[in-house]
């Protein structure tokens, strides 16, 4: 049929054109441009400087430049949740003993969560031993780590600004007490990408034994105001480690894939009109990578592979911290292949579930130490000898410490935000090393204080990134993980 002149002039519009000037602004010569920019980009070839801007946000997990020459290339922060207590772990204090049931003159009652509920000074129960090389004193709850204090830098004078879970949560993790920003591991995906497109760039591991997730849920392991697509992935150790991974068996490849790519076009169809969507975004790119995840991940989280003396090296055997040592024995074989942020945690929601130890200390430390342990030695000795120790930093911490005095009522502890341990072991940290002090008693940080955000400064270092200069536009501010404060801690650093 021949259409004459009125007809094309006056012919419905496409539905996917519908003028002129749509087509031409969709179909131009710049497709080919887009094209050869993707084709660079995959090559790290598109600029001089790939590291995200605060202009210019990367919304994929593409490997990315640092800032100068990285020390560590993953992280695994080991997140002890409820706030071990730091003088009966990693903080020896004999003057505890001196004064034990003694009244600690000048306390504030209204330091720890419950106010008022302060008693007298409480020793230890439990034995410190001296141990390695440095001599390090060493708390009986922790036999297998005790054969790493060389291996491993102590940060002793830690301290927090809140004494409540949630907001000492959303800190230690975020930078900030309150909901809605990025945590640590979200910012140096954002930085740094991954090396492995077909994994996660960023997992979380949460208790897998029905005790809940942290006080302060999802939202640790949250992007905030950052692209979706560099929140956490939670992972399972038990059963599928990822829900709906798998393929159904009536499904081909040639077939999902042909949905993913109709899908993919009409969410880009969209983005274009909405491109301030991130969590579109965040969702596209979830959909490519659980497609790519069903080829690699089942291999890289297939546990049943590892010999059983490796198994056996995590406490797999053992039924009181098996569970924790899936967890510490994933986030190996991850980090191995490339995944650059592995958090886990220990403990659940209930403080009688976690390091929270208000009522009985003794017994609440003894049980999860006891679960963690054995599997966290496991994992130092395992990166030792394949060599990735030294390109894996680990982290160990709470969210704050605890009070060196009975809490009324029972034999526990109340929270202490004025004084906690960190330990950090490879990843370019100076082993052996012990920085800052505890007053005698172990209630506040007196020498070389370290906080929050100085402790983000040095663990964003360590992986080749300059806090400073790591920031992100959100509503017409540079935002970055350490605010307006943080100094890297060098005197761990080898």
């Amino acid at each position: 049929m021949t259409i004459n002149r009125e007809q094309a002039i006056f012919a419905p519009p496409s539905l996917a054109y519908p003028t002129r000037r749509n087509f031409l602004k969709r179909a131009g010569s710049g497709m080919g441009l887009l094209a050869l920019a993707d084709l660079l980009d995959g090559e790290n070839l598109l600029a001089n400087d790939n590291v995200p801007s605060s202009s210019v946000p990367a919304i994929d997990l593409s490997p990315q430049r640092s800032h100068f020459e990285a020390r560590a290339k993953s992280v695994i922060w080991l997140f002890m949740h409820g706030a071990p207590s730091q003088i009966d772990t990693w903080d020896y204090k004999p003057a505890l003993e001196k004064h034990d049931g003694q009244e600690l003159e000048g306390f504030d009652q209204s330091t720890g969560f419950f106010a008022g509920r302060g008693g007298p000074i409480m020793k230890s129960p439990f034995q410190f031993a001296r141990h390695g090389q440095t001599g390090k004193w060493v708390s009986e709850l922790f036999p297998n780590l005790a054969r790493h204090v060389d291996d491993m830098s102590f940060i002793h004078s830690c301290f927090a600004h809140e004494n409540n879970h949630s907001p000492a949560q959303f800190e230690i993790s975020t930078g900030m007490s309150r909901m809605g920003f990025p945590c640590v591991g979200s910012w140096v995906t954002y930085g740094l990408g991954t090396a492995n497109q077909n994994l996660p760039g960023f997992v979380v591991m949460y208790d897998t034994l029905g005790r809940g997730m942290p006080k302060s849920r999802s939202q640790s392991w949250g992007s905030g105001f950052l692209p979706g697509i560099f929140q956490g992935t939670p992972l399972n150790a038990n059963g599928a480690p990822i829900d709906n991974l798998t393929r159904l068996d009536e499904i081909s490849g040639e077939r999902q894939r042909t949905q993913l790519e109709f899908i993919r076009r009409r969410n880009r169809r969209h983005l274009a009109a909405n491109p301030f969507e991130s969590d579109l975004e965040a969702r596209i790119q979830s959909f490519e990578l659980a497609y790519r995840m069903q080829i690699e991940a089942p291999g890289a989280l297939d546990l049943d592979s590892e010999p059983t003396a490796i198994r056996n090296l995590y406490g797999l055997d053992n039924p009181r911290c098996a569970h924790f040592g899936k967890q510490a024995l994933m986030a190996r074989r991850l980090v191995e292949r490339g995944t650059r942020f592995v958090q886990i945690y220990s403990g659940g929601t209930a403080n009688h579930l976690c390091w929270d130890g208000h009522d009985n200390i003794e017994k609440n430390h003894r049980q999860f130490a006891g679960e963690t342990d054995l599997p966290i030695a496991g994992l130092l000795d395992d990166l030792k000898q394949r060599g990735l120790l030294e390109s894996t930093l680990v982290v160990w911490c709470g969210e704050f410490g605890r009070l060196p005095l009975i809490q009324i009522g029972g034999t526990g502890r109340d929270h202490n935000p004025h004084a906690f341990t960190v330990w950090m072991a490879g990843g370019g940290v100076q082993p052996g090393v012990r920085h800052g002090k505890t007053d005698e008693l172990g209630h506040k940080a007196v020498e070389s204080r370290v906080s929050v955000n100085d402790l983000h400064a040095t663990v964003l270092h360590l992986v080749g990134l300059d806090h400073e200069r790591l920031t992100y536009r959100w509503n017409g501010r540079d935002f970055r993980l350490t605010d307006v404060a943080g100094k890297v801690v060098h005197e761990i650093i080898a």
